[in-house]
């Protein structure tokens, strides 16, 4: 993830011009850039899609996996689908919290993980299910979450 930098977020913009549906490529690339959907982004987008900032406002908040501040180096995406809460996702989730001292949508004092919830993870016969980054974890215990953290920040 780089800083924030309006002429490359023009650059990736205008890389999608006269694309239909542009709006959600775009998104999904700046954040791919720059780690979230910063607010400097949003007249940018406006404009190159004769939109109102409201319009991309509104769509930048609707869908949850667009962030609007920078992650932690690592994110971790807990399950709290019903099938993870049945094997004990909910015990589990107190201890992350209480572990990592956050909630969800936030980052660690130390930047190092970024706790969010999702209701899915299509890990249902492992639950409880969690994904660090873009690896699937099941039949996650609270010692299994502590060697997981532990091993990342060595």
């Amino acid at each position: 993830m780089r800083p924030w930098d309006a002429a490359v977020a023009q650059q990736i913009i205008d890389g999608f011009a006269g694309q239909r549906g542009a709006l959600l490529p775009m998104l999904h690339a700046l954040q791919g850039c720059f780690g979230c959907i910063d607010d400097a982004a949003l007249p940018l987008l406006a404009r190159s899609l004769n939109l109102s900032r409201a319009d991309v406002h509104g769509v930048v908040t609707f869908y949850h996996d667009f962030r609007r501040t920078r992650p932690g180096r690592h994110i971790l995406k807990v399950c709290r689908a019903e099938a993870c809460q049945a094997m004990g996702a909910d015990a589990l989730i107190a201890h992350i919290k209480d572990h990592l001292s956050v909630d969800f949508h936030e980052t660690t004092g130390d930047g190092a993980f970024t706790l969010e919830a999702v209701y899915c993870l299509g890990n249902c016969a492992l639950s409880p299910a969690l994904m660090l980054d873009e690896t699937l974890v099941g039949r996650v215990t609270p010692a299994r979450f502590d060697a997981l953290v532990a091993g990342v920040r060595s």
